[in-house]
This record gives C-alpha cells, structure tokens and sequence, in this order.
C-alpha cells in the first residue's frame, strides 16, 4: 500500500480550528384448528406447473478503492484500509498529503502544489485503475498551499468558495478523463465535521461537495455527521455518548463509567488521532474513535459506490 506525505506542514495548524434489538418475543400457541365445513363447489383449475427460473446468486466484485486527502486522510488512512478490507474485500491504496487542498491533486500545478506529479489524481488513476476515488479534504484555509494563488477564508470568502467549487469540477474531470470517461471510476466527497472556529464554512464546503457529487455522478459520505452530535450537524464537541459498537469494544469508549468517548485530543480540535501529533505527519498509531466511525460512514458509502 502507498503512503506518502509531507512532513510538518500541518504543524501550524494545531492551533486552528476544523475542521449512535427488539428482544425476542415468547411464542404463543397456535389454536387449534377447527373442523371445516364440506364444500361442494368443485375447485377451479389448476394453473399449468411452470418450472421456477434459478435465480443466478451475484457476487459483487471486491472495489479497488484509492483515498487521497488531506491531514484527515493522513490519519485515517490505514483505519480506513483496515476496515475497507474486512468489511468489503477491498483493494486499497492510499496517497494522502498533510496541509494540502483539491487543488494540489489537480495536473499542471507543478512546483505550486505539494504533492508530486507521479500522485496526482489523474496519474493514479491512470496507473491503478481503481474502481472508486474517496476524496476527503477539511478545506484548508489559511494560504497554506501555493497553487490556491494567496486565496484565503479570512481575506476573500467569495473567492475561496468559488475557487474551491472550480476546483472540484477540475478534479472530477481530470479522474474521469484520466479513468476513460465518466462512470468508469466513481467518486466519493467525504463530509466533515464540525468547525469550531468558522462553522458556516465546513457547511459551504459540504454544500459544494454535495453539489460537485450530484452533478458529476459521485456519491457523499457524510463522515462528519458521524462525529458530530445528534442534536446539531455543524456543532463541534470533544465527546459524545460512546456507540454501540464503541460499548463493545472498550478501547474506543475513553470514558466507559460516563458512557463517553473522546473524539479529538485536548490540545487540538482540528483531528481526530487521540495520539500526540509529531513534526512528521502519520497514520494514527492508535484507536481513535473519531476516526472508526468516519472510516465505517466512508466504508458503507464506498459500498454503496459499487451497487
């Protein structure tokens, strides 16, 4: 499996914000029948015995997925492949760069972007052939990449979410082409979670997201509702009440006696790997519920992709 990654470059951003059976039932006695009354009328005809057709029983093709993202998919990566494996068969690559924007995935950035030309989208694609494309991108927006030209949240809003739109359409061309045509390779737009900072703006990127995947034949996995609480889509929480499967499985319900789990780390609302971040961006060493439930929300969604 490929990871790659730029190291550091998100260590700026730590400080800035981002980015839940019916019991069986006792048998009741069946009464007993009564003695049913003669009936005279003959019976109708028989219909003419027809010999069932076989259904032939289909098994779906294990997907060749490729995720490619940002910090977020740095950590998820090997999560996500884990469980893309186990639930689906998948086969898995990953090329995540830490600090990075749709745009640096895009052909003909070059020296602008941070990621090399050989982990383009397009070239990927190309290369792999995969089935589906998972694109998971919090929206960095701090001038952090240089192909974004300077555009910022903060200086020109109109512009960062008309860029952002563009470059969607931009990313979802270039994989179709580079696929042989649209509906050979399926894309996936990942959702995210709250923002604690600037909430209205992980909803416009959803939005373009959402509206990138209606038009171009995509799908949406909506990840970030995943750690976000029942009562607010957009409202960010550092915990939340631990999951069936979060029950079961104790490492991921950090506080089990108050039937809560952390989702991020103290010291950083942004991701969600409960371990320390390093100066080298990695897949997160240890379980983190946050990104368990965001790899179960893409994992159904990947599945759905191949229907």
């Amino acid at each position: 499996m490929r990871r790659s990654w730029v190291g550091g470059v998100l260590a700026a951003a730590l400080l800035l914000g981002a980015c839940g059976d019916p019991g069986p039932s006792e048998a009741t006695p069946a009464p007993t029948p009564k003695t049913p009354t003669p009936d005279t009328t003959p019976p109708p005809p028989r219909p003419p015995t027809v010999r069932p057709r076989v259904a032939e029983k289909s098994r779906t093709k294990a997907p060749k997925v490729l995720y490619l993202g940002d910090s977020l998919a740095m950590e998820n990566q090997t999560a996500l492949g884990d469980l893309l494996r186990a639930e689906l068969g998948a086969r898995y690559t990953s090329a995540p760069y830490s600090g990075t924007t749709l745009c640096d995935y895009l052909d003909g950035t070059g020296d602008d972007s941070l990621v090399p030309d050989e982990d383009k989208a397009a070239a990927l694609v190309r290369a792999q052939r995969p089935d589906v494309v998972v694109l998971q991108f919090w929206g960095n927006a701090w001038g952090y990449t240089p192909c974004m030209d300077g555009i910022t949240y903060d200086k020109a809003r109109a512009k960062y979410f008309d860029r952002y739109a563009a470059d969607a359409k931009a990313l979802t061309s270039q994989i179709n082409d580079a696929a042989g045509g649209a509906g050979r390779t399926r894309v996936v737009w990942v959702l995210q979670g709250p923002d604690p900072i600037t909430p209205d703006r992980v909803r416009r990127v959803n939005g373009i997201y959402e509206t990138q995947a209606r038009t171009s034949g995509g799908i949406v996995a909506d990840a970030g509702r995943a750690v976000a609480p029942a009562s607010g889509r957009h409202t960010w929480v550092e915990k939340l009440p631990c999951t069936t499967y979060e029950r079961n499985h104790p490492a991921y319900c950090t506080e089990p006696g108050r039937g809560r789990t952390a989702l991020h780390r103290g010291d950083d609302y942004l991701h969600f790997c409960l371990a320390p971040t390093t100066a080298k961006s990695r897949p997160c060493p240890t379980r983190s519920p946050g990104i368990r439930r965001m790899a179960a929300e893409i994992t159904r969604a990947v599945a759905d992709a191949r229907q």
